[in-house]
């Protein structure tokens, strides 16, 4: 099955109407952040989402702005230092973050919270960072038992590929923080034809991909089009490799969305032309596992 288009805020320039338009495409996911469009991305979003009632929406808790910074110094749950650093997964941060989130989004109940780049905290100390993503993970199942959190997980740009977090241990760090049945639900990763190697594992079986997919995980593949720069890579040839009549960018959307065990792509779809591009793309039947393999070792010889 080719996985689905959702919506991604980031870089978006237009939320409100890219939101509306993505729900009326039948979309059902939408991905933002508390840090994205500078701080009023989730506010942006909450009209659709009202509109809405049964879109998606996976949002995060760990990077913030200045000014979210300083309503968390000024509320008890980060000191100045913490504030600073722009980055935080303590736990009464994670536990106030949340509730903003529901706040400003309009929703009782949140959909997904993913720890947003949690390898930045700690970094080359597993043992450190890894209770720091247990400790989260209590409060997020805290969160989970009062109804306000329906499932949460990790949003990562390297945690994964540099294996400062395994599939298998957030699974068991849920399990720890949850003293049992956990609510761990998805992972969000980089995955395109410039970050392939999450691809090129699958195909052999092997990395995040599979270990989330065996695992029942919900899998957001971000950068499709790695911040809008790889349609200008992909030449003619390789376009008709991927499949002829394609645009470069449906090309390139396609093969992510073809990547076994991705179930949603994001995109940052601003305007109707680019969204309707990749719908299209993602229309269309999936790419074998054999053509992939094609494609990832042309794009690998020197």
């Amino acid at each position: 099955m080719t996985a689905q288009l959702a919506l991604g805020t980031y870089r978006c320039q237009a939320i409100p109407e890219a939101a509306v338009r993505a729900a009326a495409s039948g979309a059902h996911w939408i991905d933002t952040a508390p840090n994205y469009a500078t701080g009023q991305a989730q506010t942006l979003l909450a009209p659709a989402l009202a509109a809405h009632p049964l879109l998606n929406v996976s949002t995060k808790t760990g990077y913030f702005t200045a000014a979210t910074g300083t309503d968390a110094v000024n509320d008890g749950v980060l000191n100045q230092d913490q504030a600073t650093a722009g980055h935080s997964l303590a736990p009464d941060y994670v536990r106030w973050q949340t509730r903003r989130n529901r706040e400003q989004l309009g929703r009782d109940r949140l959909d997904l919270v993913l720890l947003h780049n949690p390898e930045r905290t700690h970094p080359g100390d597993r043992p450190t960072l890894h209770r720091a993503i247990r400790d989260a993970f209590a409060v997020l199942e805290e969160a989970a038992a009062a109804g306000h959190v329906a499932g949460y997980g990790v949003a990562t740009w390297a945690g994964l590929e540099e294996e400062a977090f395994t599939v298998g241990e957030l699974l068991a760090l849920a399990a720890e923080a949850a003293g049992g049945q956990h609510h761990l639900a998805a992972v969000q990763l980089p995955v395109s034809l410039v970050m392939m190697t999450p691809i090129v594992q699958a195909l052999h079986g092997r990395g995040p991909l599979p270990a989330a997919a065996g695992a029942g995980l919900r899998v957001m593949a971000s950068a499709p089009l790695h911040g809008g720069e790889l349609p200008a890579m992909v030449d003619q040839e390789l376009t008709d490799l991927i499949r002829p009549g394609l645009t470069p960018a449906q090309a390139c959307v396609l093969a992510v969305a073809s990547c076994p065990g991705v179930t949603n792509v994001l995109l940052a779809a601003s305007g109707a032309p680019h969204w309707k591009e990749a719908a299209d793309a993602v229309a269309q039947p999936s790419l074998t596992a054999a053509k992939l393999r094609e494609i990832t070792g042309v794009l690998a010889s020197p």
